[in-house]
């Protein structure tokens, strides 16, 4: 088993850890856990981390929203989800939603909604419209636009 790293040591990985990529506490707070730091450590390091602005949250949740939509065609539902999990807190989850511009937004949710319909062989109206709707609400697109695109979809 490794040596668990001093308090120096250990700040200095944390720095590099969030320095590469935009981290959330949690993240940091698990890694801190893997490499075994005690919780009064643990606390000193994200305050450290936090004053020299290699954490921030409200950083972190813009970047991951623009990321998961622009990279990823996830919804705004999907990405409201995820960042919950990541115990992000409300204000710098609307923070994060108004990166995303409408009009690309809905332009990307057109984009992704006829490239998928297109790719489907199914035969069956019903089964491929279900197939249309699990694949999109899967993604964290609103029901509304979903059902909407396939309906507009279906009348081609």
């Amino acid at each position: 088993m490794p040596e668990k790293p001093t308090l120096a040591e250990a700040t200095l990985k944390l720095e590099y850890y969030c320095s590469y990529q935009e981290r959330c506490h949690q993240e940091v707070v698990d890694k801190l856990y893997q490499l075994g730091m005690k919780s009064d450590e643990i606390d000193a390091i994200v305050v450290h981390l936090l004053q020299h602005n290699f954490l921030n949250e409200e950083r972190f949740a813009r970047s991951f929203a623009r990321g998961k939509h622009r990279i990823k065609s996830w919804g705004k539902i999907r990405i409201v989800n995820e960042l919950k999990q990541r115990h992000i807190s409300a204000p710098n989850i609307k923070a994060a939603l108004s990166e995303i511009d409408d009009t690309e937004y809905y332009q990307i949710f057109d984009t992704l909604a006829q490239r998928h319909w297109n790719s489907l062989t199914e035969r069956d109206g019903q089964k491929k419209n279900k197939k249309f709707c699990d694949y999109l609400l899967r993604r964290g697109w609103e029901s509304q636009l979903v059902y909407e695109k396939m309906k507009e979809l279906e009348k081609l």
